[in-house]
């Protein structure tokens, strides 16, 4: 490793996104949001018009996307794919079953591998994601899996999407959160598990600020910032 790491892992709605920026600008370290990739990957065959069950296909566009993080006017986040603004679509819940989907193929995996390992650059790197630190930086100086009750979850997941303006249903929500936690803890690569050597972080029933709090305390027992 070329810099210290912490890596965020969880399920869908754990708050691993929120939690992991709010670290990452804490300790003026680099960011990686590794969901995105995946998201990116499936919006990019979408336009394409891949298949949905065309694996080669998809894999061959990992390796070959075109994209940039970065931040917009107000400074928000800003994802464009080969030059187009993609933030809000990356963000549907559409993108997020596609991710799920694509996620689970060893070609995509392998694909997009070394483009998230290139983001650890100094002073160091929060990265969050599903296999953060079982899988992509297994060496990590700090490895958070956070956690939520699937009613939790969905339950704020349907206040984000509603603050955005969808129209979606907090049932299927929740059904869909049940599908997508089975679909990423039983797939063959990289299945969604805590490392051994992580702390599991429960944030049911904790506020953003508790979350952050807690994770920058352990960062600091670990001597990774003062």
């Amino acid at each position: 490793m070329t810099a210290p790491i912490v890596t965020i892992d969880g399920p869908s709605g754990s708050g691993k996104g929120t939690i992991s920026r709010a670290v990452a600008v804490l300790a003026g370290w680099q960011f990686l949001d590794s969901g995105a990739l995946y998201r990116l990957v499936a919006l990019a065959g979408h336009k394409r018009g891949l298949k949905p069950d065309d694996a080669e296909g998809h894999a061959r566009l990992a390796a070959s996307l075109d994209v940039r993080f970065g931040v917009g006017g107000g400074g928000d986040e800003l994802v464009t794919l080969a030059g187009e603004d993609v933030t809000g679509e990356i963000r549907s819940e559409v993108a997020g079953q596609g991710a799920s989907r694509v996620a689970a193929w060893p070609g995509v995996r392998s694909a997009l591998l070394e483009r998230q390992r290139a983001f650890a650059k100094p002073p160091g790197l929060v990265a969050d994601g599903r296999d953060m630190g079982t899988v992509v930086f297994p060496g990590a100086n700090l490895k958070i899996f956070l956690t939520a009750s699937p009613g939790e979850r969905a339950l704020r997941r349907y206040k984000q999407l509603k603050d955005k303006g969808s129209d979606v249903s907090l049932a299927a929500l929740s059904r869909e959160i049940t599908e997508r936690d089975l679909r990423d803890s039983t797939r063959t690569v990289a299945p969604l598990k805590p490392a051994p050597d992580a702390e599991v972080i429960d944030s049911t029933g904790l506020t953003i600020e508790q979350v952050v709090d807690r994770v920058m305390a352990l960062g600091r027992l670990r001597a990774l910032w003062a």
